[in-house]
C-alpha cells in the first residue's frame, strides 16, 4: 500500500509539472529604466514560482513609447506619461490601468561626502547652485519632472552647464560613485545604490511621485500569464 502510494504521489508531482510546463509563457515586458533593480530582483521568483519566463526591455518613456508602437509586446510596467501618448495607449487592452508602484524624487552625494541641507526649496536652490556637476536623465518622464524643477527654482539655464546628462537609470548613482558628478537627482529608488547616499527627497511642494502603472498589449497571445505576472507585482512580498 506504501509503494501504491509513493507512486501516485510520484505520478500526480509529474502530472503537474508536465502541466506547469505545457501552460508556460515567455512574455515580452516592456518596463521603466527606473524599475530595472526591483524588476531584476523579483523577475526570477516570480519565473519560479509561475513557470513562465521573462524578456524585459528596460527603456525611458521615449524608448518604451517607440518600442510599444513598433514591436510586439505582452505587458508593461511603465511610467504613466507613456499611456498619455495616444498611439503608445491604442496598443492596450481596453481598461483601466493598474498601478503598481509610485516613487519620489530626491538628490544624491557620493558615500562619505558631507550631505548638504536640502529642507527647503531655497535650501535645495542653493545646493543646486553650489554643485560643480549633477547626474540626472533628462531623456525620461523623471528626468523632464527634474528640469521642471530647475525651472520653478529660477536656476534652469544656470543648470544647463552643470548638467550630466546619463543614459540610464542606474549611470546616475554610478556616475556620483565614481565621482564624475557631485550630485545625482533623480527618483529615490535609483539612487539607493552602492557607493552614494541618498541626501534627501525634494522639499515641499517641489516633491511628486512618478507612477509606474501596468497594462496588458492588446493583442498579447499570453493574456493570463501577463495578468498573473501584474498580480504578482502587487502582491505584499512584490511591494515590499
Amino acid at each position: 500500500m506504501k509503494k501504491f502510494s509513493l507512486v501516485a504521489a510520484i505520478l500526480v508531482g509529474l502530472t503537474l509539472a508536465l502541466s506547469s510546463l505545457a501552460n508556460a509563457a515567455e512574455l515580452k515586458v516592456l518596463a521603466g529604466g527606473a524599475m530595472t533593480g526591483s524588476l531584476k530582483d523579483l523577475g526570477p521568483k516570480f519565473e519560479a514560482a509561475s513557470g513562465h519566463k521573462l524578456d524585459i526591455f528596460f527603456g525611458a518613456t521615449p524608448e518604451l513609447i517607440k518600442q510599444a508602437t513598433s514591436a510586439p509586446f505582452d505587458v508593461a510596467v511603465v511610467p504613466v506619461d507613456v499611456f498619455k501618448n495616444a498611439d503608445a495607449k491604442a496598443k492596450f487592452a481596453p481598461g483601466a490601468t493598474i498601478d503598481i508602484a509610485r516613487v519620489g524624487f530626491g538628490v544624491a552625494v557620493r558615500a562619505g561626502a558631507p550631505k548638504p541641507d536640502i529642507s527647503t526649496p531655497d535650501a535645495l536652490k542653493n545646493v543646486l547652485l553650489k554643485a560643480q556637476s549633477i547626474a540626472t536623465l533628462p531623456e525620461s518622464a523623471a528626468g523632464a519632472y527634474v528640469l521642471k524643477v530647475f525651472d520653478r527654482l529660477g536656476i534652469a539655464e544656470k543648470m544647463k552647464a552643470k548638467t550630466k546628462a546619463q543614459t540610464a537609470p542606474a549611470a546616475i548613482p554610478a556616475a556620483v560613485a565614481k565621482g564624475e558628478a557631485e550630485l545625482g537627482v533623480f527618483l529615490t529608488n535609483v539612487l539607493i545604490a552602492p557607493g552614494v547616499e541618498l541626501v534627501g527627497q525634494f522639499p515641499g511642494d517641489l516633491q511628486q511621485d512618478l507612477v509606474f502603472t501596468s497594462g496588458v498589449a492588446a493583442d498579447s497571445k499570453q493574456v493570463q500569464a501577463a495578468k498573473a505576472f501584474i498580480d504578482y507585482l502587487r502582491t505584499p512580498e512584490a511591494a515590499a
